[in-house]
């Protein structure tokens, strides 16, 4: 932990270094012990206004307050980092999450299709009787889907019909005769 003391038009004291000090050391339960820390303390009319600015992991989190006494700007700047900090490593920790459960059902899926070449997956429709323009414009309003089976009212038989890659054509499956 690296704090630097910034007095603009001010002087600072070593009660305030000390007192700073201590509360940005509180942080470290958060983002450990390897930071980088700014205290900019400044006076503008009456208000006494406080800046730290703490660099951690890549991150920059940035609190700025001004109040008339300057140990409650430091308290609310302290408060404000806590929560950006606290925000934040949620954040990265639900993503971590995410990832990792994607990459142990990717491993899976891998490690499934390296076996015999097995059905691993199996996705239910419910099959009715369309025309094929409606199908496209029913799969058209469909984002999430790529294929869409149905009966098709003029030949009574199953067809599918599918997006292209280039996103704005179809595709159909007809069965032969």
């Amino acid at each position: 932990m690296n704090i630097n003391f910034i007095g603009k038009d001010f002087e600072l004291t070593d009660a305030i270094k000390n007192y700073i000090d201590e509360k940005v050391g509180k942080l470290s339960k958060y983002i450990g012990d390897e930071f980088e820390a700014t205290a900019t303390l400044k006076m503008e009319g009456a208000k006494q206004v406080a800046e730290i600015r703490v660099t951690a992991t890549g991150c920059l989190y940035k609190a700025v307050t001004a109040s008339k006494d300057l140990y409650a700007s430091i308290d609310k700047d302290i408060d404000i980092l806590e929560g950006q900090i606290r925000k934040t490593k949620a954040k990265k920790d639900k993503q971590n999450k995410s990832e990792s459960i994607r990459f142990s059902e990717n491993q899976k899926a891998s490690n499934d299709a390296d076996s015999d070449g097995q059905i691993i997956k199996s996705i239910l429709y419910s099959i009715k009787p369309i025309t094929e323009e409606d199908a496209m414009l029913i799969l058209k309003s469909d984002s999430k889907n790529k294929f869409l089976p149905f009966i098709n009212v003029n030949t009574n038989k199953v067809n599918v019909v599918y997006k292209l890659k280039d996103g704005n054509n179809f595709g159909i499956l007809e069965p032969e005769d």
